[in-house]
């Protein structure tokens, strides 16, 4: 009879490979894709490639890793180990802030991550993103949110989409290989042109001109902070009085 096919696509429901070689182990190949995909995406990462990195053939990293999907959950699980939640007590708003700011800072690390999981979702079963989810999950439930799972989702569902797009914007910041306020500097007075004869957009792009000259990292922390302070404002008033 042959062997029923794995319910769950994922690498962490089936055993892994007992035929460890000594120079090449899963941990091994983990890391240096998360070096690759860093470095230029997910688009050139390949078994072929990291096998080369390596030094060893792609039929060797099948051993251990059996396709290139695998590899991505174990990479996001592997990084998901530096996602930081405050202690159990905290007051659940700083926390949550705490929380979200982790997120993306992570995320700006590795800017492959919030595009991975925005296309996926939180579906993966990785032990240290479990363990992430199990203490928001435990954050929210003490603040006492009737429905936890969706006050979270909500969050992370703002971050990943913030940081998706902030991560986005740095990679053609770095692709011209300006600085962001010089080009920022270069992009403005096309798009204040552009902005011509619509007043709100001109006085947005001018404001936001002043700002990005100045500091523009302030002013994605600032941006950051001001969307996250609306979704947790609306969130509060689902607490129960």
């Amino acid at each position: 009879m042959a062997a029923k096919a794995n319910p769950v696509p994922s690498v962490w429901a089936r055993q892994p490979s007992t035929a460890e070689q000594p120079a090449l182990s899963r941990a091994a190949i983990v890391r240096e894709a998360i070096v690759m995909l860093d470095a230029d995406g997910i688009e050139a990462l390949s078994m072929r490639k990291l096998g080369a990195r390596l030094n060893a053939g792609a039929t060797s990293l099948y051993r251990h890793v059996a396709t290139k999907d695998e590899l991505m959950e174990l990479a996001v699980d592997e990084v998901a180990a530096e996602l930081t939640v405050p202690p159990p007590g905290s007051p659940w708003r700083a926390a949550a802030t705490a929380a979200a700011a982790s997120f993306r800072a992570t995320a700006l690390r590795h800017p492959w991550l919030s595009l991975v999981l925005g296309q996926a979702g939180l579906a993966y079963l990785g032990p240290n993103l479990m363990s992430y989810s199990e203490r928001l999950a435990g954050l929210f439930s003490a603040a006492g949110f009737p429905e936890p799972s969706r006050a979270i989702d909500t969050v992370l569902s703002y971050v990943i989409g913030m940081s998706t797009t902030e991560a986005a914007w740095l990679l053609t910041v770095a692709r011209s290989g300006e600085t962001e306020a010089e080009f920022i500097a270069r992009l403005m007075p096309a798009a204040q042109q552009a902005a011509a004869g619509h007043d709100h957009l001109t006085d947005a792009y001018a404001d936001a001109a002043v700002h990005a000259a100045i500091d523009p990292v302030t002013l994605r922390d600032e941006k950051f902070s001001y969307g996250l302070d609306v979704i947790l404002d609306g969130l509060e008033m689902r607490l129960p009085r």
